[in-house]
């Protein structure tokens, strides 16, 4: 049985996420694989990916921020807000100017509604609000809050796409969990009266997993590198050290009455530094999230 924690992957273009965890369940022999926060099969960069009990971290760890290294085009809409996409609007962005832009962007960034990409993976109904599109099916999907703490132009650059005059502006953002940069690169097009849409993505961190710290694919099939949880635990959330006789009761999902927890979603680490469970804060108590012992 391989070891339980986390990997991190740096995921090649063209690959689903679906099939970075087949492989790894491939390559580990083992079904419990899972994925925290998708990436489009365009896209490529971290991944952070749970072995065995580190799957039951997966849905705690979608809550982190995130930054990424982009590419927008300005000038021509596409239906699903990316490059793979079919043209719905081709104004082109001849004349755009950098305060024109800037101006723009400074409307996006902080705390804003943004109505995700239509081809997204969001259930309507029990089915992906992708399927939906690609059926001819019509999707409104409703604005949700995320916030966008960088939304910076690191280059600029005059071209000609199929005739149509356009800009292309490399990006970097950094934002919160949930945000879809293609629907980013949408409002922009939009908010300028050109159109705009996504042509290449590369997720640079998720936490404080760094794609310094990726690996991969044939990396990993040599050899995956699998964080232990003591480390996780202690990397990704507020850790407090409980006593023997607490560890004991913690084993049991027992509840802590008048405890005051650092942090609403704490871990809890015995004296020896091994991770015990996730608490969280109920009133007065702590109570139990989810038992790793």
């Amino acid at each position: 049985m391989p070891e339980s924690g986390l990997a991190v992957i740096d995921k090649p273009a063209g690959w689903t996420s679906h099939r970075v965890v087949a492989e790894l369940r491939r390559l580990l022999s083992t079904r419990k694989v899972g994925h925290a926060g998708t990436l489009d099969p365009m896209a490529t960069g971290v991944l952070v990916v749970g072995v065995e009990k580190g799957t039951r971290l997966l849905g705690y760890l979608t809550l982190s921020d995130k930054a990424y290294e982009a590419t927008i085009r300005l000038g021509i809409g596409t239906i699903t807000d990316d490059a793979d996409g079919e043209v719905c609007a081709a104004v082109g962005a001849a004349g755009l100017t950098d305060a024109e832009i800037e101006a723009a962007m400074g409307k996006l960034r902080g705390d804003i509604l943004q109505v995700p990409s239509a081809v997204s993976a969001i259930k309507i109904s029990g089915v992906r609000s992708y399927r939906r599109v690609r059926a001819g099916q019509a999707v409104e999907l409703p604005e949700r809050p995320v916030t966008i703490d960088r939304f910076d132009v690191r280059r600029r650059q005059e071209l000609e796409a199929n005739g149509v005059p356009c800009v292309n502006l490399d990006v970097v953002i950094e934002c919160s969990s949930g945000t879809y940069v293609r629907a980013l690169a949408r409002d922009l097009g939009e908010s300028l009266g050109v159109g705009g849409h996504l042509t290449a993505l590369r997720r640079t961190c998720v936490g404080p997993f760094g794609i310094d710290a990726a690996q991969n694919i044939d990396e990993a099939e040599q050899r995956l590198r699998i964080l232990p949880l003591d480390r996780v635990a202690q990397d990704c959330f507020t850790a407090l050290t409980v006593t023997e006789s607490e560890a004991s009761l913690i084993r049991h999902g027992r509840r802590f009455v008048n405890m005051h927890l650092p942090d609403n979603t704490t871990a809890l680490m015995d004296e020896a530094g091994h991770f015990l469970a996730l608490y969280r804060q109920e009133g007065q108590d702590a109570i139990a999230e989810v038992v790793f012992i």
